[in-house]
């Protein structure tokens, strides 16, 4: 289970990949990966500029200069910001879970709204529910993703229990 947020280590994957393809700036980043999520998300500036810092600091990444744009910080990657990459990666393949923990999370929060008593969440006129229909078409929008990325959707008719073990990793809900 996730305490918040991204999982840990994500955003610092994304600004050195994003610098592997070229130099940036903060902004730009940011913009990147709003753009990789669908437009679904965007990281603080909070999260992205200390971790550039960050990078410059530990010879990960270097200032470079832009005679067209000289008020503009951008970064590129050194060879140590390439071989640090190389060890991230491996690192961000091992998070699948945290994942799946952060999208199932939600959406199970959003189901709470619509389902336990316990919540009196109001639906404004014109605007998104928290509801069945509204969810449906969430569930519709991930199969459509899905379809779109990956081919057909099959259904997967095991428990988790079953699933985890068909597919020889540890889980569990």
């Amino acid at each position: 289970m996730r305490k918040s947020g991204p999982p840990k280590g994500l955003i610092s994957y994304l600004v050195l990949e994003l610098l592997e393809e070229k130099p940036r700036y903060g902004y730009e980043i940011l913009k990147e990966i709003e753009e990789l999520s669908g437009g679904h998300w965007e990281p603080s500036y909070g999260s992205v500029y200390p971790i550039l810092y960050k990078f410059e600091e530990k010879g990960w990444a270097e200032r470079v200069e832009r005679e067209d744009e000289p008020d503009r910080k951008y970064f590129a990657l050194t060879d140590d910001g390439s071989a640090e990459l190389v060890g991230k990666r491996e690192e961000c393949g091992t998070k699948a879970a945290d994942f799946a923990d952060v999208i199932l999370g939600f959406y199970h929060v959003y189901v709470a709204f619509a389902t336990d008593d316990r919540f009196d969440v109001a639906c404004p006129d014109g605007q998104w529910c928290f509801d069945e229909a509204f969810s449906s078409w969430i569930v519709e929008q991930m199969i459509r993703h899905h379809e779109r990325d990956f081919g057909p959707f099959e259904r997967v008719r095991d428990a988790p229990d079953e699933f985890y073990d068909r597919r020889g990793v540890e889980g569990g809900e």
